[in-house]
């Protein structure tokens, strides 16, 4: 969800958020936090006027939204909601990032499983970003919503539904979003019970290797062979989604301890 640099700062900013998204591609969350915090206090320095506003509020949204993806979403659910209520009735690019912290919103209510409330947050969020097509940058944060409105509806065991999202959208995805919606249509194969379609899905290709992702397409791998009875190399799955939950993610990612319950549940029934 890169939003122009040239949009939010004087361009002697150019550098510093430069270096930030620099940080996201590269999957450095933790530095690209610290780095938006260290601008949004330089941004609180300068006069109060339209560039320290706007830099200030590019850099909560980078760190907030770092914060997501390093599974301390629920902490930063009330910086989000502060700085939604700042853009609200804004135009514009600052339009733009109200959607995307929206966005980031989804991600977190799903999280808690919250997910009607994620629902109707992102079926909101797709009627305003269908008025807004003709505009730049909004397909990425499209598409990161369709993926949040994925998890939301399988957390509904809405699967059908779901998987129709991430088939309809996979074909204009590319990396990040590319990576979730094919772990959210390989969940949603699974919770229909179609393991054996699900395991195809998730084994047809490898998705780009995004830090978020971590551990995600082999717990959907893991569910799959567990149910088809394959305990072994469920196990193995299994084992190796718990390692990259534990080695790319927060301690507190909520997936870190969806991991182990999986693993769990396969030894227990393995033995």
């Amino acid at each position: 969800m890169e939003i122009t640099w040239a949009i939010w700062g004087h361009a002697r900013d150019k550098a510093d958020i430069e270096r930030l998204y620099r940080f996201w591609d590269e999957d450095r969350f933790e530095e690209a936090e610290a780095g938006a915090r260290v601008l949004e206090a330089r941004a609180g320095r300068l006069r109060r006027g339209s560039r320290g506003l706007a830099l200030g509020r590019f850099a909560r949204f980078m760190a907030t939204s770092a914060a997501c993806v390093l599974g301390r979403g629920a902490q930063a659910l009330k910086e989000m909601e502060s700085l939604a209520a700042e853009l609200d009735g804004t135009t514009g690019p600052e339009r733009l990032l109200l959607l995307a912290v929206r966005g980031n919103r989804m991600r977190v209510l799903n999280a808690e499983r919250r997910y009607g409330e994620a629902e109707a947050e992102g079926t909101v969020l797709l009627r305003e970003l269908t008025r807004l097509k003709p505009v730049t940058q909004v397909l990425s944060i499209e598409l990161f919503v369709l993926a949040n409105l994925i998890d939301a509806l399988c957390g509904q065991a809405r699967h059908e539904e779901a998987e129709t999202i991430a088939r309809g959208n996979l074909p204009r995805s590319e990396r990040r979003s590319l990576a979730a919606l094919h772990c959210g249509l390989v969940d949603s194969l699974n919770g229909q019970g179609r393991h054996t379609e699900a395991l195809t899905e998730a084994r047809r290709f490898t998705p780009p290797r995004v830090r978020e992702q971590s551990g995600r397409l082999d717990m959907g791998t893991a569910a799959a062979l567990h149910a088809l009875g394959h305990w072994s190399e469920a196990e193995a799955a299994a084992r190796r989604a718990l390692a990259d939950c534990e080695r790319f993610l927060d301690p507190e990612h909520p997936r870190t301890g969806q991991a182990r319950t999986l693993l769990a549940e396969i030894e227990e029934a393995a033995h």
